[in-house]
């Protein structure tokens, strides 16, 4: 049973997202081992009778936990899940889909270390490539996502990261997984993958060669926008480094978090595919509406990589998409407020639609210059698409762009 081993077949994402991680072994803390849910165990420290036994379990010798901010039996559970669904022999969490991204990058980069990446990734993790680890002496080349032989260019010169984000949060661009991770192992390079927009039902970044693969749990693994997390998988050795470092700086994930994701996730592969199916609907009406300048999905024939897309990844193309509107800021201040089933906020993947630009959503931190330097342009809007029915999705942009 997918419960009580990590590698559940590909082909049962929907059985792992309910049953992986959730075997006896994670109930049976403190007399629940009949539970059919994994408790949250709030509990900071835990005590042993026996100093040799405790000592063991210090050293990582002998299973069990010393103290949360190292494991918690809730936590743990939720890793194992993600390992399971991503294929991957070991998972730490985190406390947000930031700290999994910066405490990865800062474990595994040092002064004189170069990290290979592209100019339009998510906004916190482009300020970490312009601002944060030059500070440390870490060499940062940003390339344009579309160019490929410019980044294969950079990562034969010599890197010791690449960073991967595909689909990209806003433009929803793809980078070719298996092609660049290929190149990377050729000089000696980690290659780690964002795989939030895609999750691990839509793409499945270790089996096309990557090392490790990092996700804003916050997001659809969740699903309900009720619950901050992020998760690593991946490489045994590489995660546990990337362990050590968070149990240091303290990033962890709380545990009644970590149980509102676990809830989550149930339902993740329902979800995913009802959003699968409605972006790809709006997409394909954005298309088609004169006020749009262009659409950006990878579900759509004319999508530049939909080729790629139909290759890399399985399941759908993602519930998430963004489109230009015709007249700039001015019609995106027309537009969203006249929106009925969506929330105007800065989040993405639960259940209800969000729409939102990213100068208020996922590059904020960024100035309108940076913005323009990344490729996002002031009309540019982000939506992610949520579980409503299709025809009232459609029917409510109908109504938005009729009105403004």
């Amino acid at each position: 049973m997918c419960g009580a081993t990590l590698n559940c077949a590909r082909s049962s994402s929907s059985t792992t997202s309910v049953w992986g991680g959730e075997d006896a072994a994670a109930r049976a803390v403190y007399g629940v081992e009949r539970s059919t849910q994994v408790p949250v165990v709030n509990a900071i420290s835990y005590g042993y009778d026996d100093l040799d036994a405790w000592y063991d379990v210090s050293l990582g010798k002998a299973p069990g936990h010393i103290y949360g901010r190292n494991t918690n039996p809730t936590v743990g559970a939720f890793e194992r899940k993600l390992a399971a669904l991503e294929g991957a022999p070991r998972a730490i969490a985190f406390a947000s889909g930031m700290a999994a991204v910066s405490n990865t990058l800062f474990t595994l980069l040092a002064p004189g270390d170069k990290v290979v990446s592209i100019k339009d990734a998510y906004g916190g993790t482009s300020l970490l490539f312009l601002e944060f680890l030059p500070r440390l002496g870490v060499e940062v080349e940003l390339l344009d996502t579309a160019d490929d032989a410019a980044i294969g260019a950079a990562i034969a010169a010599g890197c010791d990261v690449l960073y991967l984000e595909t689909p990209t949060n806003p433009t929803l661009k793809l980078l070719d997984i298996a092609a660049l991770s290929a190149q990377a192992r050729a000089v000696g390079a980690t290659v780690v993958v964002d795989n939030t927009f895609a999750t691990p039902l839509n793409q499945s970044p270790l089996s096309l060669g990557a090392d490790l693969v990092l996700h804003s749990a916050s997001k659809y693994l969740g699903g309900h926008a009720d619950a901050m997390g992020g998760v690593l998988c991946g490489d045994e050795a590489l995660v546990q480094r990337v362990y050590h470092y968070r149990e240091i700086t303290g990033a962890c994930l709380d545990p009644h978090a970590a149980y509102l994701l676990l809830r989550g996730m149930k339902t993740l592969a329902l979800r995913v595919a009802a959003q699968n199916a409605n972006a790809l609907a709006v997409a394909r009406w954005l298309e088609a509406e004169p006020r749009v300048e262009a659409v950006h999905y990878p579900g759509l024939e004319s999508h530049p990589q939909h080729a790629l897309a139909a290759r890399q990844m399985h399941g759908g193309f993602g519930g998430m998409l963004s489109f230009t509107l015709t007249g700039g800021w001015p019609a995106v201040r027309r537009v969203l407020p006249r929106l009925e089933l969506a929330h105007l906020a800065a989040n993405l993947g639960p259940v209800e639609t969000v729409v939102g630009p990213p100068r208020t959503t996922s590059h904020v931190e960024c100035t309108p210059e940076e913005r323009a330097a990344l490729g996002i342009d002031e009309g540019l809007v982000r939506y992610s698409a949520g579980i409503e029915e299709t025809e009232d999705l459609l029917a409510d942009l109908q109504q938005a762009f009729e009105h403004a």
